[in-house]
């Protein structure tokens, strides 16, 4: 009789391993085969201009317009990069099927990551959001849940792209319309095998991929973009910027990032060097590609990596890093507030000149550029900030933000490992409120929330480990109140945890004697550093607030700190908050 009952187990555990649609992790449980999204594609999102009604995209015959689509970059196929994830666009024709209503389909999605990126829009009016399930190739399973919002009233500040019209039978609509890709947290180190949709009514998939980490690199460089301005107008030209590394490997990559855009922009070619002296370069620059191609078009909203290069990037120096823009570039993402000097050639491809005479425009803001990556390392510490961290008021083209500070101190060390270290600074930044609008050419360029770019300035950066989180000055000066902040930054928090990172706050720095800084500011500062120190959210505490306050006026900058704003530390101050820093406090 045993040997029946042994018989029959084998010959059931054998049924569920070798069928698909028998779990063998919930007893009694059957699943349907997972098949590509592609296969369950059972909605129409895109019309072309001329036969807007082969779409209905809402169920009430609105559509994405095809041409609007090709004018940003996401042709049929083409594969996008958004938040470090890469997505495909739906191979599809204007009126065929291009995405999944969702409703609980299984789909088949495979790799390991930190997280699974989607391409969706909602089309109920509001925010449509569910849970959904992910199951792992050990038969493991994590819950998520996903929103989308609405693709004509969502927010801008966190849409992948925004198309100018919508489509409907009757006549097309000068409305945007948005698309967002948004991110749920993985399990970590787990191979994907499938992923259950939510059941959520109005809410379209148009595709999902795991977002794989990037083994073997650490971040060195980084800017956030805070805004999409006019620029030159530049028509063949190439841009020389000049950034300081932090970290230093054997092989280097850049990330080029398209943000806020509404159409492409091309990138003809790209060089690397280490700086002599301004735009001069110490050895001929080395030339890069992306994906074997000399240069690439970056869509809207999309980003761009080059291949790998052997190139022997050294720690704590200055390199070039020059691309020629071979059309007409009116606006383009900037990082506005450098403190260091770049620069703009004349007419033609001067990407390879040792020389500078070339580049007789000088340039105070780092456009387009975002990253850059070096072989090997332990990985990188990211710091998400305002205008003390931007490094306003410290001397230009010398290097003294408390991040760089920060970042020789970890080379000059053994203790702790020698970690990248990221400035994701915006001058004018706040916690819970955009200055920036998210869309379109602006003369602000003081970013989105920090609640806003914290996916893609923080989450979605190469090797983060750890984030600091040093905001809320401005927030208070412009009447947010502490009880707002606090939410905004517990949220943070919460983010940063779910996605495996040791999060650090900075407490807020006083500035009375600014114009802004009023006793009322004041009282919410103090309210929203009595949390940063007590509440126990965040994994550590750096307590910048009592390293810089006078004693004697603890609402006030030591005079030796000051910038002499009384808003922003100087050179010394700055160097004094990143040498109150327990290196041991970011390791996670």
């Amino acid at each position: 009789m045993r040997r029946c009952v042994w018989i029959s187990a084998v010959v059931l555990a054998l049924f569920a391993a070798l069928v698909p649609g028998v779990s063998a992790h919930a007893s009694g449980e059957r699943r349907a085969v997972p098949l590509p999204l592609e296969r369950l594609f059972d909605n129409t999102a895109v019309s072309d201009d001329a036969r807007p009604a082969a779409a209905d995209f809402d169920g009430s015959g609105a559509s994405l317009s095809a041409q609007d689509l090709a004018a940003a970059g996401w042709t049929p196929g083409r594969a996008l990069t958004v938040q470090g994830a890469r997505l495909t666009w739906p191979d599809r024709q204007s009126g065929e099927p291009d995405n999944v209503l969702a409703a609980g389909q299984d789909v088949r999605v495979r790799g390991r990551g930190d997280a699974l990126a989607f391409l969706v829009a909602g089309t109920a009016g509001i925010d449509v959001g569910a849970a959904g399930t992910v199951v792992y190739a050990d038969g493991a399973r994590s819950g998520y849940r996903l929103t989308a919002p609405d693709w004509r009233t969502g927010p801008l500040a966190t849409k992948a792209v925004a198309l100018p019209h919508i489509n409907t039978p009757g006549g097309q609509l000068a409305e945007r319309a948005r698309l967002y890709v948004v991110t749920v947290p993985l399990v970590a180190g787990r191979q994907v095998a499938s992923v259950r949709l939510p059941q959520a009514t109005g809410l379209h998939v148009f595709a999902v991929a795991v977002r794989s980490p990037a083994p073997g690199w650490t971040g060195s460089w980084a800017a956030a973009t805070g805004g999409y301005p006019t620029v030159g107008p530049w028509t063949d030209r190439t841009l020389r910027l000049v950034v300081h590394t932090s970290a230093g490997g054997p092989r280097v990559r850049l990330r080029f990032d398209n943000t806020f855009a509404a159409g492409p922009v091309r990138i003809g070619g790209a060089t690397v060097a280490v700086q002599q002296s301004g735009a001069a370069a110490k050895a001929t620059p080395v030339r890069l590609s992306f994906g074997g191609a000399a240069g690439v078009e970056v869509p809207a909203g999309a980003q761009a990596y080059s291949d790998p290069l052997g190139f022997a990037v050294p720690a704590d120096t200055n390199l070039l890093v020059s691309f020629h823009l071979p059309g007409t570039v009116p606006a383009a993402p900037v990082h506005r507030l450098a403190q260091q000097r770049s620069y703009v050639s004349e007419p033609g491809d001067h990407t390879a000149d040792l020389a500078a005479s070339a580049y007789p425009t000088v340039l105070t803001s780092w456009p387009l550029l975002t990253g850059v990556d070096v072989g090997g390392g332990p990985g990188s510490v990211v710091l998400l900030g305002d205008s003390i961290t931007d490094g306003d008021k410290s001397t230009t083209d010398a290097n003294r933000r408390w991040p760089n500070v920060l970042a020789t101190r970890l080379l000059n060390q053994s203790a702790v490992p020698r970690y990248g270290v990221l400035n994701q600074g915006i001058s004018g930044n706040r916690v819970v409120s955009d200055r920036y609008p998210g869309d379109g050419v602006s003369t602000d360029t003081a970013g989105v929330s920090a609640l806003h770019r914290f996916d893609l300035d923080v989450l979605a950066q190469t090797s983060a480990r750890t984030a600091v989180v040093f905001e809320g000055i401005n927030d208070v000066r412009w009447d947010t109140t502490a009880e707002q902040v606090i939410a905004g930054l517990r949220e943070i928090a919460d983010r940063g945890h779910a996605r495996g990172l040791r999060m650090l706050a900075a407490t807020i720095l006083p500035c009375a004697g600014e114009a802004r800084c009023t006793a009322a500011a004041d009282a919410e500062r103090v309210e929203i550093n009595a949390w940063i120190r007590g509440a126990g959210v965040y994994d550590g505490v750096l307590d910048f607030d009592a390293v810089v306050r006078d004693p004697a006026q603890p609402s006030r900058m030591l005079p030796a700190y000051d910038s002499g704003d009384h808003l922003h530390p100087g050179d010394a101050g700055l160097a004094a908050l990143a040498d109150s820093i327990d290196l041991r406090a970011l390791v996670p």
